[in-house]
């Protein structure tokens, strides 16, 4: 006989990795946001002109891109597949 209770656990596993992706991306999809509003309304604001808030977004922008390229380096191409490094690793 077959037991259920590994349907159930699998469901169970898989409504977890759904929450922790939904707490993942909606932190990063938020968290420029509140750091945008804390630069121009927090306890050290600055005064809100054209070159402060594209000031702001540029670094929120680059420190994003920046993240994504060294995460990239460290971590993709170090990854081995018989030999193969980097991107090959990821395509088997």
């Amino acid at each position: 006989m077959k037991s259920t209770s590994s349907g159930r656990g699998d469901n169970y596993l898989l409504t977890l990795v759904v929450g922790a992706l939904g707490v993942v991306y909606g932190d990063i999809g938020t968290s420029p946001l509140y750091a945008l509003r804390e630069c121009f309304m927090g306890k050290d604001r600055l005064p809100v002109s054209e070159p402060n808030v594209l000031g702001v977004i540029s670094l929120i922008l680059w420190s994003l891109t920046l993240i994504v390229a060294i995460k990239y380096l460290t971590f993709v191409m170090q990854a081995n597949n018989k030999g193969e490094g980097g991107i090959l690793s990821l395509l088997s």
